[in-house]
């Protein structure tokens, strides 16, 4: 049975590295800006390389693991898309040139899976000492709900970050970009470039947005091959997400309030586990219709002219 999972674990981790490798090393080798037509088909690849993922765990280990699985991609895709808005906000601010965003948010994912990985192994295992903590986790994420629904608008701020003030103090960041290179050497001192920062901003992004979305779908399993392998498929298709939906995001202003409502319900779900049992399947279709009428909100009732300018 442990040689089972470990060829499981070792397999999947295969599949993840021969996918970024063919990602980088064949399709974009070289930097460019990604087209939308090229961003939708590999939404496209991405959705199906998870939906084939979970058919095949319904075939080997049942219905009820292949929808907890479901709902956990689904959980992590859809809080994944405020993800793209910040991003948006970070490559705006830094002024990253297109040509160089897919390189941000390749090496972005590749420090969100190790992240991610970590937070994972984490919170299952205080979970499973600690159970009082499920209700921590439940509360926070309650809270975190109730923060983004009245949250209108995100500011960028890197100068006040505490963390890119404590890097230019052992590392000094050069004034322009220097092609798509992060590093680079000057009269024998290295250098970073304001493409690493973007690049640093856009990590510390992602390791504020983990803790919210583990705790969420820690509400969903406990099992760590299904919280890792939905995570990972979810993070995998952020990029082509990004470029696919980066222009059409103030079009959904009413996203928001969906994903806020998802973060409470699923911390309700945490908060309630040992009082009230809220079935998985019933879980996906809550959280798949709120998408859904969060979008078909923000269409039939579009944001004004003036106000877009203003968040402009």
């Amino acid at each position: 049975m442990f040689s089972d999972q470990v060829l499981l674990w070792g397999l999947f981790n295969l599949f993840v590295l021969a996918m970024l490798a063919l990602d980088l090393g064949v399709f974009h080798r070289q930097s460019k800006e990604m087209s939308f037509k090229e961003a939708i088909s590999w939404s496209i690849v991405w959705i199906s390389l998870a939906i084939a993922f979970g058919i095949g765990i319904f075939y080997f280990q049942g219905a009820q693991t292949s929808i907890e699985f479901f709902t956990g991609y689904l959980i992590e895709y859809s809080l994944s898309i405020d993800n793209i808005f910040v991003f948006l906000l970070i490559f705006t601010y830094f002024n990253v040139p297109l040509a160089y965003r897919h390189k941000v948010l390749f090496w972005g994912i590749i420090g969100a899976l190790v992240f991610r990985s970590i937070f994972i192994a984490a919170g299952i295992t205080l979970i499973e000492k600690f159970h009082w903590m499920i209700y921590l986790f439940g509360i926070f994420l309650i809270l975190t709900g109730i923060k983004m629904a009245l949250q209108k608008d995100k500011k960028i701020e890197p100068e006040k970050n505490p963390l890119l003030k404590l890097f230019r103090r052992f590392i000094p960041v050069t004034e322009n970009y220097e092609r798509d290179r992060f590093f680079l050497k000057r009269v024998g001192q290295l250098f970073a470039t304001p493409l690493f920062i973007a690049l640093l901003f856009v990590e510390i992004t992602d390791i504020i947005f983990a803790v919210d979305s583990i705790p969420a779908i820690l509400a969903i399993t406990r099992d760590p091959f299904i919280v890792y392998t939905s995570n990972v498929f979810a993070i995998l298709g952020l990029r082509s997400l990004y470029f696919a939906l980066a222009g059409f995001m103030k079009l959904f202003h009413h996203l928001h309030y969906g994903l806020a409502f998802i973060l409470v319900f699923v911390g309700c779900k945490l908060a309630l586990v040992d009082i009230f049992h809220i079935p998985t399947l019933v879980s996906l279709g809550a959280i798949l219709g709120v998408l859904v009428l969060s979008i078909l909100a923000s269409l039939k009732w579009p944001k004004r002219t003036e106000d877009i300018q203003k968040t402009s």
